[in-house]
């Protein structure tokens, strides 16, 4: 490895702690506080060291194994999360029926839909948690924690615009002093209580879930909070690559938290009374107000995991047709997969700041926390087990063992979830599931859209006969209608055909498709067909991870083809005026949440970000 390479690996490191391992980092925080909270040590030994056991062996089987070990490989050319799990499967469509593709697409877009509820949930806990530390400075300072909690967290939306890149280069020093903190903390305690190292055993863990019996159901749903931020640290990948990754974890994250772990607990056992909050009472008064201040710090970085993990996850949807068309900013030149979405962030923040209001405490939270990140992580195993079995051709018992032991692990996570399903677990499974139904409504809705635009559709072949008997008046100039099915002559071209009663010289039939790969090559980018003279259709060709474009792939698709001068060129799109009196097969409220979203999304033409003073749009009404 050359020099250069490794000095921009550790960088590339440095910026992932920032950015991938804040969710994951913060945890200490409040995930051995609640499992005490819900199983009070009591000053039993093993009612301290059976959830050290639980939190250590959950980093190590699920964080470090199944996501970084395991999951980082299971990507679509470089990028991870539900869709590129989805996008493997669908790369071998041999392998698997019509009907286990199209639950496999359910299934990934409800995991999918489960991340945005995490995403929700974890910047506000993550801010609570720390700036909670207040009231240990003085107590009277509970009724601002509230208002404190909502100005940062309006603080860290706002500079999202600014981009992974810059707020990488900020945070990730600042994670480095975190975890070296974390790290330094646990260990003095250490020495008070040597037996807390026989949590490093998995018996102990094993032996107090027996020893409570149905209880360690609801405990296996606060040791999820040690866990939290995988689904993230997967869907983030395509922004670092897997060799950073492993870097940052072996190096810095993985020790420091089993050390401050360890910590927490040895506290414990040697000081009973501190189980109320063992990570602010293990250090001295002195340092408590600097703790504070670099908890909050840390926490605001925890956010931006979630916050970048629903941008990619956002990204790919649009590009996939799950989701309208959302504004995409791509905030590096250099870098890829580096975008920011202001009506994502948007209502990230609105929601954050409704959770707040709501349930007014971390521990609150606690209990709505947890049920989104273990569902979605049972349901990353079930789709990982085809990747495994059927893409990578690995041995039936090679896939099954593992995933076998993930899904128990996870299902008791959500079990555990479960049985605080009442008490704001429902939030987050509400959620998922409106989200989903906005998702299927909209691919449904594409359907039928698609459907009736193809009903008033014309062959290609009848005007090229038309121009070959020069029945169509012809000016100068260049016009390419978009179109989103590539047979066919778009309904735009012929209404414009119909009232201008003239076509240009120059005629281009344009569609961008958005393939099932992360990426495309460049020479199987365009796709151009010469229909008659100076009368084509391209097709581009993008993957779901891509930035397309769209306007500089065309001018060097038609380049030598003919003499097209790019300001001369005039694009075309329809603008369909929805009605919901059609033929089309769904419920009438779903056709009207279609409608709706059909409003939000932007045009094609501003999504494609072509030159504004060269764009028409035709206004044309369909029957759904």
């Amino acid at each position: 490895m050359s020099e250069h390479h490794s000095s921009k690996s550790w960088s590339l490191a440095l910026f992932a702690l920032g950015v991938v391992y804040g969710d994951i980092g913060t945890s200490p925080l409040y995930a051995f506080r609640e499992c005490l909270v819900h199983a009070p040590a009591n000053g039993a030994e093993l009612a301290v060291t059976g959830p050290i056991s639980l939190i250590f062996w959950s980093l190590t089987l699920m964080a470090m194994i199944k996501y970084l070990l395991m999951l980082t490989h299971a990507t679509s050319q470089g990028e991870g999360g539900m869709f590129a799990l989805l996008s493997l499967l669908r790369g071998r469509r041999e392998a698997f029926g019509p009907r286990t593709l199209v639950g496999a697409m359910l299934v990934a877009l409800f995991g999918a839909s489960l991340l945005y509820g995490d995403g929700m949930i974890t910047p506000a806990i993550s801010v609570l948690s720390a700036v909670e530390g207040l009231t240990l400075l003085n107590p009277g300072l509970g009724e601002y924690v509230g208002p404190i909690s909502i100005g940062i967290l309006i603080g860290l939306f706002m500079v999202q615009r600014h981009g992974t890149a810059l707020i990488g280069v900020a945070f990730g020093p600042i994670m480095i002093v975190w975890f070296g903190f974390l790290a330094a903390i646990g260990v003095p305690h250490l020495l008070e209580a040597p037996q807390v190292f026989k949590a490093l055993l998995p018996n102990y863990g094993v032996e107090y879930l027996l020893q409570h019996g149905p209880h360690g159901i609801v405990i296996m749903g606060m040791v999820l909070l040690a866990v939290t931020g995988c689904e993230a640290l997967y869907a983030d990948i395509g922004h670092f690559g897997r060799p950073p990754l492993i870097r940052s974890w072996f190096w810095v994250v993985y020790p420091s938290l089993t050390l401050n772990y360890l910590g927490q607990g040895a506290l414990v056992l040697a000081h009973s009374e501190t189980a109320s909050d063992p990570f602010y009472l293990m250090m001295p008064k002195s340092l408590l107000a600097p703790a504070i201040i670099l908890a909050t710090a840390a926490t605001i970085i925890a956010s931006q995991a979630m916050i970048t993990g629903v941008f990619s996850l956002t990204q790919q949807a649009v590009q996939l047709g799950f989701l309208p068309r959302l504004k995409i900013v791509h905030t590096s030149k250099d870098v890829r997969g580096q975008i920011y979405m202001p009506q994502v962030n948007f209502l990230l923040l609105i929601a954050c700041i409704a959770l707040i209001l709501s349930f007014k405490s971390s521990s609150n939270l606690a209990n709505a926390y947890g049920l989104s990140v273990c569902f979605g992580m049972l349901l990353t195993t079930s789709l990982f087990f085809g990747v495994a079995w059927k893409v990578w051709h690995w041995p039936l018992w090679k896939s099954a063992v593992p995933c076998a032991i993930f899904a128990a692990v996870e299902l008791s996570y959500v079990l555990g979830s479960l049985s605080k399903f009442l008490d704001g677990a429902w939030f987050t499974l509400l959620v998922a599931i409106a989200i989903w139904i906005v998702m299927k409504t909209w691919i449904d809705g594409r359907e039928i859209l698609r459907e009736a635009m193809l009903r008033g559709r014309l062959p290609v072949e009848h005007l090229i006969e038309e121009l070959r008997r020069d029945r169509v008046i012809r000016v100068p100039g260049t016009a390419v209608f978009m179109s989103a099915s590539a047979e066919g002559l778009p309904l735009s071209l012929l209404h414009h055909l119909k009232h201008n009663k003239a076509l240009h010289k120059n005629v281009v039939l344009l569609s961008v498709k958005f393939q099932e790969e992360a990426r495309i090559e460049p020479d199987q980018r365009t796709k151009v067909e010469v229909l008659y003279d100076n009368f084509f259709r391209v097709v581009l060709h993008y993957g779901f991870s891509e930035a397309p474009q769209v306007f500089e792939d065309l001018v060097a698709a038609l380049c030598g083809k003919s003499a097209i001068k790019p300001a001369g060129i005039t694009f075309y799109q329809s603008r369909e005026l929805l009605l919901t009196n059609g033929p089309g097969h769904i419920a009438l409220w779903r056709k009207n949440l279609f409608v709706l979203l059909s409003r939000v999304a932007r045009p094609a033409t501003g999504y494609f970000e072509l030159p504004p003073r060269q764009v028409i749009e035709l206004g044309i009404q369909l029957e759904l």
